[in-house]
């Protein structure tokens, strides 16, 4: 295994913080979506931290739980979410969950039949059988819960048995998720609402108080929503804004890595105007190799711009996490891929905050202990077998 590389030397905090202030305003200019001030973001890695995180959350609600999932399959995991979705619901809390339609089709329906008798309105997001095929290829995968209008959560991980652990060996799958508190709230609360809206007839009642945010802390935070559109979106903008603006370093974490040429060739290009880029995939264990092969037919290409690239091992990596320069964090749901950026629903933080950057670049580091760095000279002697298997994916690569 590769033993992680050895760290640069810190950037001073005024040069951080320029580097925060000037990415912030970037990102408000072109994409237009304002960033707040005055939040707590708290990064919480695995399912050992996520989940009763989560849970306590929903266990405190007084009026409003909605929630939101690309996955909600099945186990123990599965069974008390719902389980606290329903108590709460019994106890008078207005419960909302929106479903995908088919990233939550393995979902136990005795589940969703108790839930809706507790009183949790149970929606689901564009199923199959009453779509055009068009329809069918845009999901929502964005993962959001919010509570009581004033805690959310979002990031990576699904309600299933896999997210369960500490990543410790692969059954565990390793993810981050962050609890946010302040007024950034408002804007993954938007998140779930634009969906829900596409679902059912009431998008608000007497329960949404639409009150203010106090500080919660000193994170400032802009919240960007991905959707599937024709031509250039918002979450390719944020993407290209940090990347042609790092000056020391970006470090990737992605669980789906199959860039269009467009941004194979921006990392290129960022990594030859000197700029350190780490990326972190998935190794043998994940779950789709057809996505690793996508982002496989890229390598050489980029490991001859300079590029870094290692391959977690344990498990299935299924983060979706960017760090530049020290001062800003990327961190929710879209992965660097064709379907994160051309066709999903997605929701991305886009945090300045050295110490939760700090905390992310941590967890990184630790990450690469047990990883394995993809060597040039190595990949150019890939066998043949594995050069046709790259290429027989060339077809399908826009859907992955």
């Amino acid at each position: 295994m590769a033993a992680s590389p050895a760290a640069s030397p810190d950037q001073g905090t005024e040069g951080t913080e320029h580097s925060g202030q000037r990415i912030r305003r970037r990102l408000e200019r072109l994409i237009g979506i304002a960033a707040t001030e005055g939040n707590e973001v708290l990064p919480l890695r695995n399912g050992d931290r996520i989940f009763p995180a989560m849970l306590e959350a929903i266990g405190r609600a007084e009026r409003t739980i909605d929630m939101m999932t690309y996955v909600y399959w099945r186990g123990d995991i599965a069974r008390r979410f719902a389980d606290a979705l329903g108590e709460r619901a019994r106890a008078g809390v207005r419960v909302r969950l929106l479903l995908d339609g088919i990233g939550c089709h393995p979902i136990e329906k005795d589940l969703v039949d108790r839930m809706s008798a507790d009183g949790v309105t149970v929606a689901w997001f564009r199923k199959p059988p009453y779509l055009s095929p068009f329809k069918q290829n845009h999901r929502c995968h964005r993962k959001v819960l919010v509570v009581d209008e004033g805690t959310a959560f979002t990031g990576g991980v699904g309600i299933a048995e896999e997210w369960c652990g500490d990543a410790r060996d692969e059954n565990e799958w390793r993810d981050t998720h962050v609890r946010v508190r302040g007024p950034a709230v408002d804007g993954v609360a938007a998140a779930f609402a634009q969906g829900w809206a596409e679902c059912h007839d009431e998008l608000f009642d007497e329960r949404d108080r639409f009150g203010g945010h106090e500080p919660a802390g000193d994170a400032v935070v802009q919240v960007v929503r991905g959707s599937a559109s024709l031509g250039w979106q918002d979450m390719q903008t944020l993407m290209r804004v940090v990347l042609e603006s790092a000056e020391e370093r970006v470090r990737v974490s992605t669980a789906y890595f199959a860039p269009d040429r467009y941004f194979t060739e921006l990392l290129g290009r960022t990594a030859r105007r000197g700029v350190e880029i780490e990326i972190l995939l998935p190794g043998p264990r994940i779950d789709k190799r057809v996505s690793l092969l996508g982002g496989q037919q890229h390598y050489e290409r980029l490991l001859a711009d300079g590029v870094r690239i290692w391959q977690f091992q344990p498990t299935m990596l299924h983060t979706k996490v960017l760090t530049v320069d020290r001062a800003v964090s990327l961190v929710g749901s879209t992965n660097i891929n064709r379907r994160s950026m051309d066709h999903d629903e997605e929701i991305m933080l886009a945090v300045v905050d050295r110490d939760f950057t700090a905390a992310l670049d941590g967890h990184f580091d630790d990450d690469l202990r047990r990883s394995e760095e993809i060597r040039e000279w190595r990949w150019k002697k890939r066998s043949r077998l594995q050069r046709a298997a790259e290429v027989s994916i060339l077809p399908i690569r826009r859907f992955l």
